[in-house]
């Protein structure tokens, strides 16, 4: 597929870049280059193919929520730089 220097600054307006005219014409033949091998990949049979998020099937290994004991409220807030009866105290960051 042959691209115009039109199209070129156009992808480039579209990335916010500044380009001189050398920089065009190579960007020009590296962007038709890229657009054969896409020629290329649409020549792939891909009917029997389902899509996929990515090419590793992954999980999330989940476990049971189940209550069990836990730290209590004083030994939570033992180490806490500064308290407000039962919470944390910390500096006010919204004005």
């Amino acid at each position: 597929m042959r691209l115009t220097l039109d199209e070129v600054d156009y992808v480039a307006l579209l990335g916010r870049l500044t380009l001189n005219a050398d920089e065009k014409i190579k960007y020009m033949h590296q962007l038709e280059d890229i657009l054969k091998y896409m020629d290329i990949l649409s020549e792939v049979p891909t009917e029997d193919v389902e899509p996929m998020a990515g090419p590793i099937e992954l999980y999330t290994p989940l476990r049971e929520d189940v209550v069990a004991p836990s730290l209590s409220l004083d030994a939570s807030l033992a180490n806490a730089p500064a308290r407000a009866g039962d919470y944390f105290k910390v500096p006010k960051i919204i004005e």
